[in-house]
């Protein structure tokens, strides 16, 4: 019919119109002055509007993939200290759970050398998975998170004190637990300053009651601390001797933010 003649005539014409010329030539002559004679021809019109759909879609491309290079950049390259990165930080966050073995985790006794702070540090934590632990980017020696960047950070620690009554125990030794005391827990930064630097301190007193079986006290605290490249922050308790490394219950921990 002269209506089907008609339409496969556009057609054959429509694929002529691209396929008689190169579309990269076609492409780069977009920007060429138009003339009358150009705006009148249905088969410029049609490579006019294709070649900048398809120089939209170039650029478009270009820009994502010069993201994603910036992204990648800024998470591999290292920054110097004091420089602010211009794009998205690496993660920085660790959190410890109390160890089970109590005796190995806390120290023996009061560290007499300043460096070291008041109190018993606790020397071993939980950083495994297992226990609910994790460590992104931070680095923990001897019971020390290691800063590896300068920014501000969130230090957050919870100490589990128990005491528990043993049938056996000196009648002299559980007078004494019992006697009310102060119950306090300690957190520490080292620096190169020769002595080590309290950054928080919570407190509260006891008071075990005769009667009961056993008692329980904890201690959280947290705040906001501006710390430097190669710090190190950690926890010292009193009376080590009712500390209960439970991994629920004791944990101490910070993030980057």
């Amino acid at each position: 019919s002269p209506l089907l003649q008609l339409q496969d005539s556009y057609s054959k014409s429509g694929i002529a119109c691209l396929t008689g010329e190169e579309i990269g030539n076609s492409i780069q002559n977009l920007d060429l002055i138009e003339t009358e004679d150009r705006e009148a021809d249905p088969c410029w019109q049609v490579k006019w509007h294709l070649g900048k759909l398809i120089k939209k879609m170039m650029s478009r491309s270009y820009e994502e993939n010069i993201s994603a290079i910036n992204v990648e950049r800024t998470l591999t390259l290292p920054h110097t200290e004091g420089q602010t990165p211009r794009g998205p930080t690496r993660r920085i966050a660790a959190h410890l759970t109390g160890s089970s073995s109590r005796r190995s985790a806390l120290s023996s006794r009061i560290n007499p050398l300043p460096r070291r702070g008041i109190g018993h540090k606790i020397n071993n934590w939980e950083s495994s998975r297992k226990g609910h632990s994790f460590l992104y980017n931070v680095e923990l020696r001897n019971g020390e998170l290691v800063i590896p960047q300068t920014g501000f950070y969130y230090i957050y620690s919870q100490i589990y004190f128990r005491f528990r009554e043993n049938e056996n125990e000196d009648s002299d030794l559980l007078g004494q637990i019992r006697n009310p005391k102060q119950l306090v827990q300690y957190v520490y930064k080292l620096t190169n300053y020769p002595e080590a630097i309290l950054l928080m301190k919570s407190a509260r007193t006891s008071c075990w009651s005769k009667k009961a079986e056993y008692g329980l006290y904890s201690i959280y605290q947290g705040g906001v601390f501006q710390l430097k490249r190669e710090d190190r922050i950690f926890v010292s308790v009193s009376n080590s001797d009712i500390v209960d490394m439970d991994k629920e219950a004791s944990f101490f921990g910070a993030f980057m933010i």
